[in-house]
């Protein structure tokens, strides 16, 4: 069978527990080497599609496939191509960091040799050298994290899921995992990510799924998602109210929102140079004090909102 370009393919996915129907068709597509966000509000069904993709979950209709192997007929050859990190640390925590990579190297029917080698590798690439004979249940959160995506790679598998892998960590910490799954794309393995951070989403995806209700709502890059939903904004705060006010009646109408408690006004521009330009020369020419300007582009958040109609929360699911 030729190798296909995609290395993870759903179509037409269907999940429903009882009446409630969880996934409503879903397909989606991860060209192999690349990586691709899953994004949606709580109980849109983005980790009830990562479990089918990794076998842990059946499904009543579609079909899906893993690196050309069908992941109901082919269950075996899914799960000898795949790592999975999910929404919780998957370590056992009595044991070392040096000793729960060896263990499942050796669930993966490494020699003991090849095992402690690998071992090694790992915690190196995951900066937990220093911590590697410290008992699991010593590691902070972020270590945690580092030391379970470690374990999920033992044998470097092609194709890797990552639930939320940065979920509760902080700043610093999440920092650094992006540098280790960016490493990892940069390596060539497939990644499908789902994450709570719509930032998350922006650094690191080639490509976007925003699904909603069990059903795929858009679709793209995060630069094609972003020009689809809004224009550019401009932000202008003024010295005083008196400006402020002033100012309301020359931009009269443009204004997408407007803050007195602030003393600032918002509104969309189509082209920075004319319309900065325009604005600027009409505030002077009214003697009106500009305090500081800003110009936005659309972000993320923006193309959440404007799909789901929901502030992105805390994930579920």
């Amino acid at each position: 069978m030729p190798q296909s370009k995609y290395a993870i393919e759903a179509k037409g996915l269907r999940k429903s527990y009882g009446k409630n129907e969880v996934l409503k068709g879903i397909s989606l597509k991860v060209e192999r080497g690349t990586m691709l966000a899953l994004l949606g509000p709580n109980g849109a069904g983005k980790t009830t599609t990562v479990r089918i993709l990794s076998t842990l979950l059946g499904f009543d209709k579609g079909s899906v496939t893993v690196e050309n192997y069908d992941v109901v007929k082919d269950a075996d050859s899914v799960r000898g191509v795949i790592g999975l990190t999910g929404q919780s640390a998957a370590v056992d925590e009595l044991l070392t960091g040096r000793e729960n990579l060896e263990m499942m190297g050796r669930l993966y029917h490494l020699t003991k040799a090849s095992a402690k080698e690998r071992a090694q590798e790992l915690l190196e690439d995951f900066d937990l050298v220093d911590a590697a004979n410290r008992p699991a249940k010593t590691y902070s959160g972020g270590m945690r994290r580092r030391l379970d995506l470690a374990v999920s790679l033992i044998a470097t598998p092609p194709v890797i899921f990552l639930d939320e892998p940065t979920t509760g960590l902080d700043p610093r910490s999440r920092i650094a995992m992006w540098t280790i799954i960016e490493n990892l794309k940069k390596n060539g393995t497939t990644i499908l990510l789902t994450t709570q951070y719509l930032e998350e989403a922006d650094q690191l995806a080639d490509r976007i799924v925003v699904i909603d209700g069990g059903k795929v709502i858009a679709e793209g890059t995060a630069k094609d998602l972003k020009s689809k939903v809004g224009k550019d904004r401009l932000e202008l705060t003024f010295e005083g109210a008196k400006d402020y006010k002033k100012a309301l009646e020359v931009v009269d109408g443009k204004t997408l929102d407007q803050s007195s408690e602030d003393l600032a006004i918002t509104m969309t521009i189509n082209d920075i140079n004319k319309d900065v330009s325009k604005v600027l020369a009409d505030l002077a020419s009214a003697k009106i004090r500009v305090s500081s300007m800003a110009v936005h582009k659309p972000t993320l958040d923006d193309v959440f909102l404007s799909l789901t109609g929901k502030v992105k929360k805390k994930e579920e699911q």
